[in-house]
């Protein structure tokens, strides 16, 4: 069902080769504020494609996109290729490198409805309208998005590995993992690519305000008139993972509160009449406490912390629109509970709330409370693969920032345009 097409990639030219560590960037939103203005002070970092700083940004992107072009810091290749894009890695007490292996191609941008592209989370629209302005500006993509697709047999991965034998860049990103790209021009093996994919269904792990912003942006295109079978507008850069025997790796997304009108005896009371409380020893060393049961959380406040968990008969007093596969994640219930029932925030407001905020590092959710940035903060536990696939299957979709697939796709390693004078190319030799 999905379409996917090679990319006629635009890349920084040869003779950065030795610097790409300094050229690439991290997605805008896992990079802290910190990292993010020391990007910004290299003029030739992808960053100012992806996430243009200043007022007029969509503006500022194109000016520097064109002088990219004209200055060939970036240079378009001759004839489409897949990207294969492998990323080593170990997670904290790990001694042995896990690989995941995937590949960065086109796919057609799918509205939801036409059920080929399956989402989990919902999106936030003053991001959504951020990435189309930047897309109607620049007709360029920076990093790709997340797909995941399911193939037991891993018939590509043959196909991956060879082409693994001469890669293109090798570099360690900002969180330590080697990323390494190769491409695929052989219009034979690219066909087996787009044949595999055409049967199946695509789920997004990473990147929905980016890919609203490309269907967005399709819809707005599609009244045009076209001579070419292949249009840019409708196509949108993805990098793509196999399910089945692959380093797939959820990590949890924490929440911070700010504005807590309650004292906190007042909260914890609060919180009693729904959950367990227990006293935790040490704030610290909630970041390595295993939350083995369902519904069970870590409460960081200023002086103290505590373990919180659901009071099982509970749970179905929980009053929730959801339906029931959605109603049982942890997500849900802390939102419906914690943040709704307890604190008043009705769950179509939580997105848009600026009490609410998301972050992934836990060292950073003790910062933000003991410096009183926050008035607490909640520590979640991991989302299993199986979870967000049956949440996909079903249509429906989780709790904003649900999830957190590590490690992220670097951005800057490619560009891919839409522009359909750099798109345009007879794309018909790789359907066979």
């Amino acid at each position: 069902m999905a379409e996917i097409l090679p990319i006629r990639a635009w890349r920084y030219h040869d003779r950065l080769l030795g610097k790409m560590e300094e050229l690439t960037a991290p997605l805008f939103d896992v990079v802290s504020s910190k990292q993010r203005e020391l990007l910004y002070e290299n003029p030739f970092n992808s960053i100012h494609l992806s996430v243009p700083n200043g007022p007029n940004p969509a503006e500022k992107a194109r000016k520097t996109l064109r002088k990219w072009k004209q200055e060939q810091l970036i240079v378009q290749d001759e004839e489409p290729g897949i990207y294969v894009y492998y990323q080593y890695f170990r997670l904290p007490g790990e001694h042995d490198a896990r690989c995941r292996k995937g590949f960065i191609a086109h796919i057609k941008a799918y509205d939801w409805d036409e059920k080929v592209i399956l989402r989990h989370e919902n999106t936030i629209v003053h991001a959504v309208n951020d990435r189309i302005d930047l897309l109607k500006s620049t007709e360029i993509q920076a990093s790709p998005t997340h797909g995941l697709y399911e193939d037991p047999e891993n018939q590509l991965e043959g196909f991956m590995d060879e082409a693994m034998e001469n890669p293109i860049y090798e570099l360690e990103d900002y969180q330590g993992v080697k990323e390494v790209l190769a491409v695929i021009r052989n219009p034979q093996i690219i066909a087996k690519f787009l044949t595999v994919l055409k049967d199946k269904q695509v789920i997004l792990a990473d990147g929905h305000h980016r890919l609203e912003g490309a269907i967005q942006y399709r819809k707005s295109k599609q009244t045009t008139a076209s001579k070419s079978k292949w249009n840019g507008f409708d196509y949108h850069m993805m990098y793509l993972t196999n399910t089945n025997g692959n380093h797939l790796k959820i990590l949890p997304t924490h929440r911070i509160f700010k504005g807590l009108e309650l004292s906190n005896h007042e909260f914890i009371q609060a919180l009693k009449e729904w959950f367990e409380v227990k006293k935790f020893h040490d704030q610290e060393e909630l970041g390595g406490y295993s939350f083995t049961k369902k519904w069970s959380y870590g409460l960081i406040l200023k002086e103290e912390s505590y373990l919180l968990q659901l009071k099982p008969e509970k749970f179905d007093e929980i009053e929730s629109n959801f339906p029931e596969i959605i109603k049982k994640l942890d997500l849900a219930v802390l939102h419906s509970l914690v943040f709704d029932k307890i604190l008043g925030i009705p769950l179509e407001e939580q997105r848009f709330s600026e009490n609410i905020n998301y972050e992934r590092n836990f060292s950073r959710c003790i910062h933000e409370v003991q410096s009183g940035k926050a008035s607490f903060a909640v520590i979640t536990r991991e989302l299993e693969l199986s979870q967000v696939l049956e949440v996909c299957r079903s249509g429906y979709v989780m709790p904003q920032k649900s999830t957190y697939f590590y490690p992220k796709a670097l951005g800057g390693l490619l560009f891919a345009s839409i522009n359909q004078q750099e798109f345009e190319f007879d794309y018909g030799a790789f359907f066979k």
